[in-house]
C-alpha cells in the first residue's frame, strides 16, 4: 500500500471519530444547566426578545432536529455564530488557533531538544551521576503542576529580575507598527521570542520529562540488543554505535509518546494561556463555557479533535520514515 493511499485511508477513518466528537460534545453541551439566552439578554429579558433569540439560533427546535442541522452545517464547514461574540465561530477559531499552535510548537520543540540529549546521556552513563541528575529532573518535571511552574517563572523572571514579560503573546509575523517599540520585523521576532520563553517552559516541562524517561528506557533496551553487542565485539566505537546503530532504532517509542502527548499539550495550553493571559484557543474555550456559548464550545472542541487526529496521522506516517521495517500494508 502506498503512503498516499495509507494517508487517505487514515483520513477516512478519522471521519467517524470526528462525528463521535461532535455528537458527544453536542449532547454534553445541551445537558449543561442554565439558559444561554438569559446570559445574553440579562436576568430579566422580555418574552419577545428571548423568543427571537431562540428562533435565530434554533433553540426552539427539538434536540434531534438541532443535532442533524448542526451536523449538516459542520459538513459545510459552517460552525454557526457565536452567541457571546456575535461573529462566526470559524472566525474566532482562526483568530485564536495560530496563537495556540505557536505555543504548542515551541513547547514541543523545547521538550524534544532537551529530552533527547538528556535521555541519551542518561542511558549511556547508566547509574552514574549524570544519569541520577537526568532522572531527578524528569521526575520533578512529571510531578510538578504546569500552572505552579508558570506562576513561579512569572514571580522570578518577570517581576523579580524583569527578564521576560509576564502576560500576552506577540506573533512573529505581526506588523511592526502594531507592536510598541518595534521598528522592523526583526524587533517583532525578538519581542515574540521574549514573550514565548516562559509559556514555552511552562507547557513544555511535562512533555520534556515524559520524553526523557521514554528516550532513556528505549536507548537502554536498544543498547542491550545482540547486534549492538556484536558491533562492540568487532571493535566499533561507542560513538558510532550510538549514532548509527542505536539512536534511530530507539526513536519509535518516542514518536508514539509524542503523538499521545498532543492531548496533554492541548489541555495544558488551556492552563498556560490562562496563567499568562494569552488569547489562544484555551482561553476561548473557557470564555465559551462561562457564557454557555454552546456553538463556540462545540466548534473549539471539534477543532481540538481535528488537531489531535492530524497529529496521530503524522505520527503514524513518521514510523516508516524512522524504521524502514515498518510498512503500510501491515507486514514487516
Amino acid at each position: 500500500m502506498s503512503r498516499l493511499r495509507y494517508t487517505i485511508g487514515r483520513l477516512l477513518q478519522a471521519i467517524p471519530v470526528l462525528v463521535g466528537v461532535v455528537t458527544i460534545t453536542f449532547l454534553l453541551t445541551d445537558a449543561i444547566p442554565g439558559d444561554p439566552v438569559s446570559i445574553m439578554l440579562g436576568p430579566s429579558p422580555s418574552a419577545q426578545q428571548a423568543e427571537a433569540i431562540r428562533a435565530k439560533f434554533g433553540l426552539d427546535q427539538p434536540l434531534y432536529v438541532r443535532y442533524f442541522n448542526y451536523l449538516f452545517d459542520v459538513i459545510q464547514l459552517d460552525l454557526g455564530e457565536s452567541l457571546y461574540y456575535g461573529v462566526p465561530v470559524t472566525q474566532k477559531i482562526m483568530e485564536r488557533l495560530p496563537v495556540t499552535m505557536l505555543l504548542m510548537t515551541s513547547s514541543f520543540t523545547f521538550a524534544l531538544v532537551t529530552a533527547v540529549p538528556l535521555g541519551i546521556i542518561s542511558a549511556k552513563r547508566r547509574n552514574k551521576p549524570a544519569d541520577h541528575i537526568s532522572r531527578v529532573v524528569a521526575l520533578l518535571g512529571v510531578s510538578t503542576p504546569s500552572f505552579w511552574i508558570g506562576l513561579m517563572l512569572i514571580i522570578v523572571f518577570a517581576y523579580n529580575v524583569s527578564w521576560f514579560p509576564a502576560t500576552g503573546l506577540v506573533m512573529p509575523w505581526a506588523p511592526p507598527s502594531a507592536i510598541g517599540g518595534a521598528s522592523n520585523q526583526i524587533d517583532v521576532i525578538v519581542t515574540s521570542i521574549r514573550h514565548l520563553v516562559l509559556p514555552t517552559i511552562t507547557l513544555g516541562t511535562l512533555q520534556m520529562a515524559a520524553f526523557t524517561r521514554i528516550e532513556r528506557s528505549s536507548m537502554l533496551e536498544v543498547l542491550g540488543e545482540e547486534y549492538v553487542k556484536l558491533a562492540r565485539a568487532y571493535g566499533v566505537s561507542e560513538g558510532k554505535i550510538l549514532r548509527k546503530h542505536a539512536f534511530r532504532n530507539a526513536q519509535l517509542p518516542l514518536i508514539t509518546i509524542v503523538g499521545l502527548q498532543l492531548t496533554t499539550a492541548l489541555g495544558g495550553a488551556v492552563l498556560t494561556e490562562t496563567v499568562f493571559s494569552i488569547n489562544g484557543m484555551g482561553r476561548l474555550v473557557i470564555t465559551a463555557i462561562q457564557n454557555q456559548d454552546f456553538l463556540l464550545v462545540m466548534g473549539t472542541t471539534l477543532m481540538f479533535g481535528v488537531v489531535f487526529v492530524v497529529g496521530v496521522i503524522i505520527t503514524d506516517l513518521s514510523y516508516a520514515y524512522v524504521d524502514p521495517r515498518v510498512s503500510f500494508d501491515g507486514g514487516d
